[in-house]
């Protein structure tokens, strides 16, 4: 569910191993076969949704997921934060995803739920967010249309009117409750004959106008897109990628949200702010 640049978008490819559990059953019919596949991945910085959570530093992220080849799913994710990613919690995001996928019309309908945890921090930072998309393709191309929508819940409340309440911790809306919807769509195009493929993304956010508890936000001025466009190389199980990444989220638009919501949380580095992602994945 994270944009984190066109390296990491394939991040878990598996790994088969057969599962055997004893047959409850009156036949010996074997159990579903499982699959276990992760990556590991070094990123030039953590954004989500084009928004830094690592405050524009570099970021050491990794997960791991099991599928039954009935198309059930479970796993999880993490990466380390800083600056305005950390909503008060120990520097570190931790993911619990469990969906379903099944084949749909030629293409792959992929329902689920992500559990977005900042271990060390206040519970109500965490909050819980169902998604659905569908993928396909199109000659050579790679195309997935997703939403998710997080229902109401604290962590996506406006707790904070603006970013120096945050920063002086004096809540103007204690216990509020908000949501959030969000649009994506994803491309991918391999170039034959060479490792490259390109890749562009393109999302847009609706939710809380504002902070949450500690800060929290995805989408912190209400209303913004987000997109991304740029290309990996892969080698034997690794992929280098880079991309150009960038929001419509302005000084003006983030400066009510000030100096929470900023580089160093001083009020004036913006983090919303077009970059070029470098990262580095290993796929197991």
């Amino acid at each position: 569910m994270k944009w984190l640049g066109p390296a990491v978008a394939g991040m878990l490819s598996a790994l088969p191993v057969t599962a055997h559990a004893q047959d409850g059953t009156s036949g010996n019919d074997p159990a579903p076969a499982v699959t276990v596949g992760g990556s590991a991945a070094v990123v030039s910085d953590y954004r989500f949704r084009g928004v830094s959570q690592s405050d524009g530093n570099v970021a050491v992220q990794g997960g791991v997921t099991v599928a039954q080849d009935s198309g059930i799913y479970a796993g999880f994710w993490g990466s380390n934060l800083a600056g305005w990613g950390t909503f008060g919690g120990a520097n570190l995001e931790l993911d619990l995803i469990g969906g379903y996928r099944t084949p749909v019309a030629g293409g792959t309908l992929d329902v689920g739920l992500t559990w977005y945890m900042y271990p060390g921090g206040a519970d109500r930072t965490d909050f819980a967010e169902p998604y659905a998309k569908l993928s396909g393709t199109a000659g050579s191309a790679s195309l997935t249309a997703g939403v998710a929508y997080a229902p109401r819940q604290q962590a996506l409340g406006r707790w904070y009117r603006t970013g120096a309440d945050a920063a002086a911790g004096v809540y103007t809306g204690p216990g509020a409750k908000g949501d959030n919807l969000y649009l994506w769509g994803d491309g991918a195009l391999a170039i034959a004959g060479t490792p490259l493929t390109a890749k562009a993304h393109i999302g847009h956010s609706r939710g809380q106008d504002g902070l949450g508890p500690n800060a929290t936000a995805v989408a912190p001025t209400g209303s913004y897109w987000d997109w991304s466009l740029g290309a990996d190389a892969t080698w034997h199980g690794l992929t280098l990628g880079i991309a150009y990444v960038d929001t419509d989220i302005s000084d003006r638009d983030a400066a009510y949200l000030r100096p929470s919501f900023s580089k160093g949380q001083d009020g004036t580095g913006n983090i919303a702010g077009g970059t070029v992602l470098v990262s580095l994945t290993a796929a197991f």
